[in-house]
């Protein structure tokens, strides 16, 4: 699937992922490829992805590795998936 995590003033991540793991609103959930259609809000957390998943290297500061996951930290936001493509807006 293809995943976007945008802010207002940039995209930080376009690239194709087998899995994504968001800080819920209800707490922590997974989206795998052929995900049933969500839209969710977003509470403080990470934004988890396969360790072997690419990020640009423009923007390797704003991921981290936190047990075996590659994690970007968000204060909030929502996510939309639908037909196999995933969109975050980020705070």
């Amino acid at each position: 699937m293809h995943l976007e995590i945008i802010s207002p003033e940039e995209i930080f991540f376009s690239n194709q992922v087998d899995m994504v793991s968001v800080p819920g609103i209800n707490g922590e959930f997974q989206i795998l490829n052929h995900h049933a259609p969500v839209v969710s809000v977003l509470q403080k957390g990470y934004i988890k992805l396969e360790k072997n998943t690419p990020v640009e290297p423009k923007f390797q500061d704003k991921f981290e590795t936190i047990d075996g996951k590659i994690c970007f930290s968000v204060q909030g936001g929502v996510i939309e998936l639908k037909d196999n493509k995933v969109i975050i807006l980020v705070d």
